[in-house]
């Protein structure tokens, strides 16, 4: 059986090669030239040794992005408020966690700082090969790699973002982690009543989605269930379940007209946690990703062994903590200001 780390290196071979397609897209990528992403240029090789993680909206918090302001890619914010029609400067400095918390709120939020931090580690001379984004962060990913510009993916997250809120109206749902269970606790959760797996973050941190009810059952029984800890999680929804199937619809129509790019970066996708190109794919993979659960342990686990540096975009810390609980790193970053980029040793 083929690893997922042997075919990440399989798919860097085999990458067809279209320059007329990558100039249409609004960025050119040659080894060792230079690469634009959106209207930026950045004369940077890849670093094969380096993967950019990107956040899911569970990270954000009211405020989340004071600290950033003053980058001088901040006009970002702007750009995405204008494609998603929302105003995301607003989520990000004013208002509350409440506020935020709502999904079709928090994702466009999210989306946007991270690529905030992702220019600013631009800036700083660093262009990671791989990209990894859990849940909403996948979007964000995309975009960096240039497969998606910003406005595209602004709009596809708007689309999103809306359709799960009301999927979420329609039927109250949410989420609860649980931690500290061995193979017969995972087992266990797959005969649950009305709650699924929803997000496997490494082999003894699930979360799951559900009802109020199916998820109020794991928090009263989860050490009977085999996980020494279950906790509520503030979310808007159950995501990455079947509670969700109502904003399929919307979010397929959207991705069905959306256009796609071709890029030398490797992003490996939530749904199977293997790398893939081809925007027929990647529209199959975002629709899927929707109701099912998010892989994010065989995500990580398919970097190649010579991926010795992560980097955190905002709002950052969740997604470093997950991965050094499932492989080693020389370094992990998690920068929460503009300065902590530029302060980075290289």
């Amino acid at each position: 059986m083929v690893s997922p780390a042997a075919r990440v290196a399989e798919w860097q071979t085999r990458r067809t090669q279209n320059p007329l397609l990558e100039r249409a897209c609004g960025f050119e990528s040659r080894p060792g030239h230079a690469v634009t992403f959106d209207d930026m240029t950045h004369s940077l090789p890849l670093r094969d040794d380096v993967v950019a993680l990107f956040p899911g909206q569970g990270s954000l918090s009211g405020g989340a992005g004071v600290s950033w302001r003053t980058s001088p890619h901040w006009e970002l914010v702007t750009r995405i408020s204008d494609a998603a029609g929302i105003d995301v400067e607003h989520l990000l400095l004013e208002a509350s966690d409440e506020d935020v918390v709502r999904t079709d709120r928090a994702q466009i939020a999210t989306f946007a700082l991270s690529l905030v931090g992702y220019h600013e580690l631009l800036d700083r001379g660093v262009r990671p090969r791989y990209l990894l984004g859990h849940s909403l962060g996948e979007f964000s990913a995309l975009v960096a790699s240039g497969l998606l510009s910003v406005d595209a993916g602004a709009r596809l997250i708007a689309v999103r973002g809306a359709a799960m809120a009301t999927a979420a109206q329609e039927i109250e749902g949410t989420m609860v982690a649980v931690m500290g269970g061995d193979d017969d606790a995972r087992r266990n959760l797959d005969e649950l009543d009305n709650a699924w797996v929803a997000n496997i973050n490494g082999a003894a941190q699930i979360v799951l989605s559900g009802t109020r009810g199916g998820l109020d059952y794991v928090l009263a029984n989860h050490r009977e269930l085999g996980w020494r800890r279950a906790t509520p999680l503030a979310v808007g929804g159950a995501f990455h379940s079947p509670l969700m199937a109502g904003a399929q619809r919307a979010l397929d129509e959207a991705l069905r007209t959306t256009s796609w790019c071709e890029t030398d970066h490797v992003v490996i996708a939530n749904v199977d946690g293997e790398p893939h190109s081809k925007a027929s794919e990647w529209q199959d993979l975002l629709s899927r990703q929707l109701t099912s659960p998010v892989q994010f342990l065989d995500a990580t686990l398919a970097l190649p062994r010579d991926v010795t540096w992560s980097v955190e975009m905002p709002p950052a810390g969740v997604l470093t903590g997950l991965t050094k609980r499932i492989r080693d790193f020389d370094r992990q970053d998690s920068p929460d200001t503009p300065h902590n980029i530029k302060e980075m040793p290289l």
